[in-house]
Formats: structure tokens, C-alpha cells, sequence
């Protein structure tokens, strides 16, 4: 008797150019956008809250710590130089748990990291003028040789 339902091998797969790109994605959403969240929130100088100098707030501790964590993060999503560089970085979350769907683990996970750590010192370099050492370049080299190795030793076995 025959299922009408597809076993998992008849079920497409991406090519490999659209791995390469959700990569890719990934690593640029997760890397590159960290450099901008830092520098926004160093430079953030957010408004007074008379709230916080209310009696009833400023005469408990654990009052004045609630209300004030709030109020920075809420203040610091009103600021467009934190809250868009953010959206993308958790948009890239989301890209990955996509990805993981789909890909290898063995692979995604130290392939996105890698790129996310290239693109985070491009990003530093970009956002900061952050120049890059010669220690960082050969560990970006290494990283690049290491992502080659984790996708040889797949194509091999």
C-alpha cells in the first residue's frame, strides 16, 4: 500500500547560492549592525524623567531601579540611530532559525558566527575608524580558512 504523502527526500532543497546568501544575510544583519547599536547607545543622552524624582519612586530602591531600566529602553527604541540597526540584527535572528530549518547545523552555526565576527571588525572599521591589526586580519584569514574546512569536511564525507 503506497502513502500519498512525499517522504522527506522528495522534498526540495535550496541550492547552494541560497545558502551562501542566507549566510551571508545573516552574518552581514548580525555583524555589521553591531558597531552602529554600540555607537548609538554611547553616544545616547536620554531626556530628564520627573517620574524619577517623584517622592514615591526615589524612596524605594527597587522602584527607582524598574522605572529607570524602562524608561532607558524605552528611550533608547525612540532613538532611530539604535531602534533600525537593532530591527535588522533581529531580523538576522530570525534569517537564522530560518536557516537552521534548512541547513546543516554543523555547518550554520560556525559559518554565521564567523561571518558575523568579519563583518563586526569591517563594521568597527566603517562605524569607527577602528583600524584593523595585523593579529585581527590573520585571525579573520584563519576564520575564513576554518569556514572552508567546516564545508570541505561536509562535501568530503
Amino acid at each position: 500500500m503506497t502513502s500519498s504523502s512525499p517522504s522527506s527526500d522528495d522534498t526540495p532543497h535550496p541550492g547552494p547560492l541560497n545558502y551562501i546568501l542566507g549566510f551571508l544575510l545573516v552574518g552581514l544583519a548580525w555583524g555589521l549592525t553591531t558597531p552602529f547599536i554600540r555607537r548609538a547607545a554611547k553616544d545616547h543622552s536620554p531626556p530628564p524623567h520627573p517620574i524619577l524624582e517623584s517622592e514615591r519612586v526615589r524612596d524605594s530602591f527597587w522602584r527607582s531601579k524598574v522605572y529607570g531600566a524602562v524608561l532607558a529602553v524605552v528611550d533608547l527604541l525612540r532613538n532611530p540611530r539604535y531602534a533600525v540597526p537593532l530591527v535588522v540584527n533581529l531580523t538576522g535572528s530570525v534569517w537564522f532559525f530560518l536557516l537552521i530549518g534548512k541547513a546543516e547545523l554543523s555547518l550554520t552555526v560556525p559559518i554565521v558566527n564567523s561571518l558575523a565576527f568579519l563583518f563586526t571588525v569591517i563594521g568597527e572599521w566603517w562605524v569607527d575608524n577602528k583600524i584593523i591589526s595585523r593579529d585581527t586580519m590573520v585571525g579573520m584569514v584563519l576564520s575564513l580558512g576554518g569556514i572552508a574546512l567546516c564545508v570541505h569536511s561536509k562535501n568530503v564525507s
